[in-house]
């Protein structure tokens, strides 16, 4: 996986077997792909492809102004891609990201050291940066692009051996790399990220860093150190970005994350005393934080798309298939039924 664009790919098994669900009978046909090159290789061969361009997912607009990611039908995109100046062997260098609910296999593919504009061309589409596809597609396929591009990266970043030096060999799937001369196999892997949204009990805590765009708060995140628990990481987070200290966690949800190198997020909400509640934030770590009451939340829901040049300046959230979003949404809810019941 050494060149630069990507593909999904998409093949028909017929429907699942009677004797199991239609989950299990994905999950079993994903599992036999893994393992066996020769079916990875004919599901590749009769699906349909989803380009990347140098980790920049291929978006069409659709007729309502939606997007969605652009799927091109693998038995046309061969010949495509040899005029467009590819190896014949690109096709092949697909990797595996899962199984639709009609039970099509689907994979991605790196073809970035092609033209990109005679791609956009021939596809009909526009390559767009990840972070902001996130905010024009919904649904599955948001997260399905993110574990696209975090596989894609991942073969990138580890086409050698870290113990020998000599080069590593992918599966046809994608699903692991070996090194053929220690034999050590290697599979893709993600950082463990705790995130966090405090309450005191009538407002929620959020904070931004220099790099997000104007306007744009989220909730607290950490990477978890070495031999720290969950409810270590995110105490110490808290504790070091904004001097508070955690008394209340409960656990809510988890998420994979692309940004930045495939992070696995694991998403919380946290309590604080009422009467400790002044911050002293780590400019290092944050550009700003600050509480938000559930009015001013509430507003800032209601932005669905980030802000233009130009634009007043307005508070937005990250978006809904986020797990900040999510626990937004959440603390939201909480306290909606907790005023409705008073």
């Amino acid at each position: 996986m050494l060149n630069p664009l990507r593909v999904l790919v998409s093949v028909r098994t017929g429907p699942p077997s009677r004797c199991c669900s239609s989950f299990v009978s994905r999950m079993r046909f994903i599992s036999r792909l893994k393992e066996d090159d020769e079916a990875c290789a004919a599901a590749l061969q009769n699906g349909s492809v989803l380009l990347f361009h140098k980790l920049e997912p291929l978006l069409h607009r659709t007729k309502t102004g939606t997007f969605r990611p652009g799927s091109q039908p693998s038995s046309g995109l061969q010949s495509v891609l040899e005029r467009l100046g590819a190896d014949r062997s690109l096709l092949m260098e697909s990797v595996l990201i899962g199984c639709s609910e009609q039970n099509q296999a689907q994979f991605c593919l790196d073809v970035g050291g092609l033209d990109r504009v005679a791609i956009e061309d021939v596809c009909r589409g526009k390559f767009v940066d990840l972070r902001k596809s996130f905010f024009l597609l919904t649904g599955p396929e948001a997260p399905l692009v993110a574990k696209a591009q975090a596989l894609l990266r991942w073969h990138q970043t580890h086409g050698f051996c870290s113990a020998t030096g000599q080069p590593t060999q992918r599966n046809r799937a994608g699903s692991q790399r070996v090194c053929g001369s220690s034999g050590i196999v290697y599979y893709p892997q993600m950082s463990p990220v705790v995130i966090v949204l405090v309450s005191d009990g009538k407002r929620c805590l959020l904070g931004r860093q220099s790099s997000f765009p104007p306007g744009l708060y989220s909730a607290l995140a950490g990477f978890c150190d070495m031999g720290e628990t969950v409810e270590e990481t995110l105490s110490r987070e808290v504790a070091e970005e904004v001097g508070l200290e955690v008394e209340g966690v409960s656990y809510s949800s988890s998420q994979h994350w692309p940004f930045p190198h495939s992070s696995f997020m694991i998403g919380c909400h946290a309590s604080i005393s009422p009467a400790h509640t002044e911050l002293t934030v780590d400019r290092s770590e944050l550009e700003d934080a600050r509480w938000f009451t559930l009015e001013e939340i509430s507003s800032a829901l209601q932005v669905k798309t980030p802000p233009r040049r130009g634009d007043p300046p307005v508070t937005w959230l990250p978006p809904s298939h986020a797990l900040a979003h999510r626990l937004i949404t959440e603390w939201v809810e909480l306290q909606r039924s907790g005023e409705a019941g008073k």
